[in-house]
């Protein structure tokens, strides 16, 4: 299996697991009146539910090491030289917000008057950089980072994991 598909293969288990633990609370109990009589069993039991959810958390353990591994053993090429995933997607994160802190800035005015200082007093905000510099440097700084998202996603689609999925796919 590809691992964008591992990727989306744990979050699928992630919903069956919520599920099954919404099913433990409507089988686990029932309300009755005072003397009603016990109903015949559910089709599931408490137990087998138990049996599914230990089988499905086993193999999310088992999909999320192979992922991880994956992760840190495939490399992909960047302006920046060679990066492991893990590594690359941080990155990518960190860059990102770079580059909204750079653009930030660039909409910054480069002279902004202040009020409220003190009576008939005027003061002046200078903006020791020039915005437009920051507004370009945001530009390339995303760009840089959708590159490297791109890479990222394109590793994700050539990359193998040893894991059958037949059961939930």
């Amino acid at each position: 299996m590809y691992l964008a598909d591992a990727i989306k293969l744990k979050h699928l288990l992630l919903k069956q697991i919520d599920k099954l633990l919404e099913e433990v609370e409507r089988v686990a109990f029932i309300e009755l009146e005072k003397d009603e009589p016990l109903p015949t069993i559910q089709s599931r039991s408490l137990e087998d539910i138990e049996v599914e959810l230990e089988a499905i958390r086993c193999d999310m353990r088992r999909l999320d090491r192979l992922v991880c591994e994956a992760n840190l053993h495939t490399v992909i090429e960047t302006n920046d030289g060679p990066l492991p995933l893990v590594e690359a997607m941080e990155f990518a994160v960190q860059l990102r917000a770079q580059a909204r802190m750079y653009q930030d800035l660039a909409e910054r005015p480069k002279r902004e008057f202040q009020t409220g200082y003190g009576e008939g007093s005027s003061v002046i905000k200078h903006a020791l950089y020039d915005p437009e510099l920051y507004r370009l440097k945001a530009r390339d700084v995303e760009k840089r980072a959708n590159r490297i998202a791109s890479a990222i996603e394109a590793a994700n689609h050539r990359t193998e994991i040893e894991f059958d999925a037949s059961r939930y796919m």
